[in-house]
């Protein structure tokens, strides 16, 4: 294990959040939406959880982000900027910092598919033949990839996350990245664009920054390449089994084990889907083998999570000696 991914070992448990825009909203509506977000109330509740950490949406697939970024106006051209006038990360990251909680952030590894714009400027493609996500061709059941390497986009993307990662510098302490289900094709070769570049520019500003990889739902959860810290770990329906759960020593191809999923029914959906013994049970039975577990919660427009996720999170704070 690197020595700065020690923390997150040591974290055992952690707090996701996905609050995102709307592919219909308009960048007045997103603005003032992002301004309206009380880091203040969320960071209290985080807090009174004992979670030592919080992972939160920067953007996905409406093309709204909740931090600006010159670089991404400028490669889109896209006027009014979809990217929020207020820095909404740096703001969460000073009223989290008083409790000794670090916060990670989320992004997709591709240009959000809801803007076609976004698309076509940044020069993405879905990686399945068809007319983009979530539509797909098909043959024999499977879907029809394109083998496209996008270079140029890559390099883009790589320039849109380095301006955000030199300007939280050590207010972010990792990266969650979504949708690397086309490693083969984008990021595995010897000479950039790459694996080790894309890591290197979500670590620009802040070295020690963690940075994970997600090829999607993997059951037993595998590392994705030598380039992440952590496993992405996605686990949606059903959590794994004991065969299939966390390796003794808590380490998966040099990358620390960690499993991500949601306490309510879905993705940011309540209600809660477990009792408070099967959370606090599974989230022991992970950290006792060395591994981290991060639980998904509903969060409202305002930024405020439902009481009944709390309260579940603090029977956990309270297993694992930390609560608030």
């Amino acid at each position: 294990m690197r020595s700065y991914t020690a923390w997150f070992r040591d974290a055992r448990w952690g707090m996701f959040v996905h609050w995102l825009g709307r592919n219909d909203e308009s960048a007045e509506a997103w603005n003032a939406r992002v301004d309206a977000f009380d880091v203040d109330a969320l960071a209290e509740q985080v807090a009174s959880t004992g979670a030592p950490y919080l992972c939160l949406t920067v953007g996905q697939n409406s093309g709204h982000f909740c931090a600006p970024n010159v670089t991404y106006d400028e490669l889109t051209g896209i006027e009014p900027s979809k990217c929020s006038r207020r820095d909404l990360i740096v703001d969460l990251a000073d009223a989290l910092a008083p409790h000794g909680i670090r916060l990670l952030a989320y992004i997709p590894s591709g240009a959000p598919a809801a803007d076609r714009l976004a698309c076509e400027r940044l020069e993405w493609r879905w990686g399945y033949a068809g007319d983009g996500w979530p539509h797909s061709i098909h043959e024999n059941g499977v879907p029809v990839r394109t083998g496209k390497r996008l270079a140029p986009f890559q390099r883009r993307w790589e320039a849109v996350l380095r301006e955000w990662g030199e300007r939280w510098a050590s207010k972010v302490h990792g990266w969650w990245v979504d949708g690397c289900y086309f490693a083969d094709e984008m990021y595995r070769f010897a000479d950039e664009p790459n694996f080790a570049s894309l890591a290197a520019a979500l670590k620009a500003g802040n070295a020690s920054r963690i940075v994970a990889f997600n090829p999607g739902v993997k059951v037993p959860v595998v590392c994705h390449t030598e380039h992440e810290d952590y496993t992405a770990g996605e686990i949606a329906e059903a959590l794994p089994a004991h065969r299939e759960a966390c390796p003794a020593d808590g380490m998966v191809g040099g990358a620390q084990y960690h499993i991500l999923t949601y306490a309510g029914q879905t993705w940011c959906q309540a209600p809660p889907r477990f009792p408070d013994p099967l959370v606090v049970g599974f989230t022991q039975h992970i950290v006792e083998r060395g591994g981290v577990v991060t639980w998904d919660v509903p969060i409202s427009r305002e930024g405020v999570v439902p009481d009944a996720f709390i309260a579940q999170l603090r029977k956990v704070g309270e297993a694992m000696g930390r609560s608030g």
